[in-house]
């Protein structure tokens, strides 16, 4: 198997011609553009990666295309697919021989030991202190395709009635639109951390079952009022409105735990 960690300047692939001898050029190239796009920390180890459709009109190529590139990375440990949950970064920058780029040594957060001892009061203050400033900086620096993306995220969260699975996972990367839209990388890779707790088991089964018909059309309302507050520039609106889906999720998760 494949180690986790790459040269941040060197896709693994370009001096393993065995590994890849009936990949097209094109796809070569999308998995090289996208593999440089993570390395540089866009999208950091964790975070979902845009839906296959929004990265085929960005390239400007089918998605049949997206899916070959996005396999092909995936072949190399640098995106995890999840069927009907989207594309992971598995990527995980190498390390330099003195520790990390600041020079001090690094850890590796595991995730499961998180997530089993979190309690609902740790996941709640955790995302009372990271949203509100996220959704702030959202607000403020989103670009016009930024905006775009999370109109679209919004629309496909719209269309769902009562499939809670489905839902949870629009939702949480509608959020991630955000955090990405704040174009800070630590503020995006805390956050991936914090939906990654969020997906095991535990908190995912209870996060499900509080997703009633009623409380999907009621997060569909309050995102609806959040996009178009973003939209608008308007800091003070957005951040009110995350506070809120911040407290009623700690509500409904204090009553599934």
């Amino acid at each position: 198997m494949m180690s986790d960690t790459y040269d941040f300047e060197t896709p693994p692939w370009i001096d393993d011609v065995s590994r890849h001898p009936l990949v097209t050029p094109r796809v070569k190239e999308i998995a090289t553009r996208l593999f440089g796009r993570l390395a540089s920390g866009e999208f950091p180890f964790g975070t979902r990666i845009p839906a296959e459709r929004d990265l085929a009109e960005a390239f400007g190529d089918s998605r049949a295309t997206i899916r070959q590139a996005l396999e092909f990375l995936s072949v190399y440990g640098i995106v995890s697919r999840r069927p009907g949950s989207g594309t992971f970064v598995s990527y995980q920058r190498k390390p330099h021989a003195n520790g990390n780029a600041a020079g001090h040594s690094s850890s590796h957060i595991n995730v499961d030991q998180l997530a089993e001892t979190a309690s609902p009061f740790a996941m709640n203050v955790a995302g009372s202190i990271l949203a509100p400033e996220m959704t702030r900086l959202a607000t403020i620096y989103m670009s016009t395709r930024d905006i775009a993306d999370l109109q679209s995220h919004l629309q496909r969260l719209e269309a769902i009635v009562t499939e809670a699975e489905m839902f949870a996972a629009l939702e949480e990367e509608f959020m991630m639109t955000i955090a990405r839209g704040t174009h800070n990388s630590l503020i995006v890779a805390m956050y991936a951390i914090l939906h990654e707790v969020r997906r095991h088991p535990q908190w995912a089964a209870a996060r499900r079952q509080a997703l009633t018909p009623a409380k999907i059309k009621s997060i569909q309302l309050m995102f609806r009022s959040l996009y178009d507050a973003i939209a608008r520039r308007n800091v003070e609106t957005a951040v009110e409105i995350i506070k809120l889906y911040v407290a009623n999720a700690h509500e409904d998760m204090i009553y599934e735990s």
